[in-house]
C-alpha cells in the first residue's frame, strides 16, 4: 500500500502527475485549451523526468514503478478526454480506429488486476515508446490540430505494446517490474528461478 512515507523524488514528481489530474479536468470543464495543453505538457515531462531520477539515483523500486504507471495511466486519460473535448470532431470520424487501439488496453488492465491485483509496470522499451508517441500526438492535436501520420503510428505502435503487455502478463506469474520486453523476460533470471523452483 502506497503511503506518504519514504517517498523519493522520483516518487514525488509521479505523485504530482495524480494530483494535477483533477486541475486539467478543471481546465477542461472551462474551456481552457491552451492552458490545459501547456499543463498537460508538463505532466507528460515529469514522466521523463522521474524515470531518469530514479535510474541516475539508483532509487528505483516496484512501489515507484507501481506509482509512476498509476501516474501515467492518469495523464493518458486526462490527455485522451482533453482531445475528445476539444478535437471532438476527429475523434468521432475515427472512433472504429481508436476503439481498435482502446478495447485491447482495457482487456490488459482487466487481465492484470485479475491476476496481480493491480496494473503492470513493465515499463518495456515498447511501451516506452508507445507512451512518447501518444503525447506527441495529443500534445500536437491540442496546440495546432491532429495529424494523421502521428495518429496511425499512435495506433499501430499501441496495438503492439498492447499485445507485448498481454504477452509479459502471462509469462509472470507474480507482478513483476521494469521488464525491457519479451526479448530480455526469455532471459530473465525471477522466471527462470520460479521455472527451477516448479521441477
Amino acid at each position: 500500500m502506497l503511503t506518504f512515507k519514504n517517498f523519493n523524488i522520483a516518487d514525488w514528481f509521479s505523485f504530482y502527475r495524480i494530483l494535477a489530474s483533477p486541475f486539467l479536468l478543471f481546465l477542461i470543464w472551462f474551456d481552457q485549451r491552451l492552458v490545459f495543453t501547456w499543463f498537460l505538457l508538463i505532466s507528460y515531462a515529469t514522466d521523463a523526468i522521474d524515470g531518469y531520477l530514479a535510474r541516475k539515483l539508483k532509487i528505483t523500486s516496484p512501489r515507484g514503478s507501481q506509482l509512476d504507471s498509476f501516474g501515467d495511466q492518469m495523464t493518458f486519460i486526462i490527455g485522451l478526454v482533453g482531445l475528445y473535448c476539444f478535437e471532438s470532431a476527429f475523434i468521432k470520424s475515427n472512433i472504429v480506429l481508436i476503439s481498435i487501439a482502446f478495447v485491447p488496453y482495457v482487456i490488459q488492465m482487466l487481465i492484470a488486476y485479475f491476476k496481480y491485483g493491480k496494473a503492470t509496470a513493465f515499463h518495456t522499451y515498447l511501451a516506452k515508446l508507445s507512451a512518447i508517441i501518444q503525447s506527441i500526438f495529443i500534445l500536437y492535436s491540442l496546440f495546432f490540430s491532429p495529424n494523421d501520420v502521428l495518429f496511425y503510428m499512435m495506433i499501430v505502435i499501441g496495438l503492439l505494446e498492447t499485445c507485448e503487455e498481454i504477452t509479459l502478463i502471462f509469462m509472470y506469474d507474480k507482478w513483476t517490474s521494469d521488464i525491457k520486453g519479451i526479448y530480455w523476460a526469455i532471459r530473465d533470471n525471477r522466471r527462470m528461478k520460479k521455472k527451477s523452483s516448479d521441477l
